[in-house]
């Protein structure tokens, strides 16, 4: 029979998951906090800054700022973060790269990632491959005025929602076991605030789809049927 202290050998729940690899961070938990808060800061500076100019001849409001600003920020995090994980997510457990570090520090509210759990690789795969260049197009999109860009929009955020939801559902279906439930840190701000936001935020922006869109359809629908009385 093993030792306890040979069987847990890691900080994630449950207790008894079995991580023989494992390797613990040598950078602390404000220095990874510190690095994705102000690389994300310095994104919507950015972004708030570039989208002041006019585009096609009028200045997008304070709403569709925060909006490029907060897609801005998902290509990072869907991109780089989540892509890292998804390229390298065999490895983290042992890796001392700093991105490794930073999955391994999030584990501690979700230990699926540190096991290579096949539902948080599969959606996290998708999300660095499709979401991840999808939010830069949607930025672009909007900068230059395309016609697709409430489309684009529209598609990512249902994405997004789908994905939150799934990661909350079956996590909800397993008991909540992969965190020290009720911990303020990694339950209630890395497992919830850090993932409800993708719920919120592309709630907000589908129905913000909706109504543009719709409002688009309205407009075309009584221009054909002004044409078709013309002719009749």
């Amino acid at each position: 029979m093993m030792k306890e202290a040979d069987t847990i050998n890691h900080p994630y729940w449950p207790r008894n998951l079995s991580i023989p690899n494992y390797v613990a961070n040598d950078r602390s938990m404000s220095e990874i906090l510190i690095f994705l808060f102000s690389v994300s800061g310095i994104l919507l500076l950015a972004t708030w800054s570039l989208t002041g100019r006019k585009v096609s001849g009028r200045s997008l409001s304070g709403g569709r700022r925060l909006t490029l600003c907060w897609f801005t920020v998902c290509g990072f995090i869907h991109g780089v973060i989540e892509g890292w994980f998804s390229l390298y997510y065999t490895i983290i457990p042992e890796d001392q790269s700093f991105l490794s570090q930073l999955w391994k520090e999030y584990s501690k509210g979700d230990s699926r990632y540190a096991i290579a759990d096949n539902f948080t690789v599969s959606m996290e795969t998708v999300t660095a491959c499709l979401w991840g260049p999808f939010s830069i197009w949607i930025v672009v999109a909007f900068l230059y005025n395309h016609s697709y860009r409430f489309v684009l929009q529209l598609i990512v955020s249902l994405g997004q929602l789908y994905g939150a939801v799934l990661y909350f559902f079956t996590e909800h279906r397993d008991g909540y076991i992969h965190s020290e439930y009720g911990h303020p840190i990694y339950f209630w701000f890395y497992f919830v605030f850090m993932n409800i936001l993708w719920i919120v935020i592309p709630f907000i922006l589908i129905a913000d789809s909706w109504c543009q869109l719709s409002a688009c359809q309205s407009m075309f629908d009584k221009a054909a049927l002004k044409g078709k009385s013309k002719r009749s």
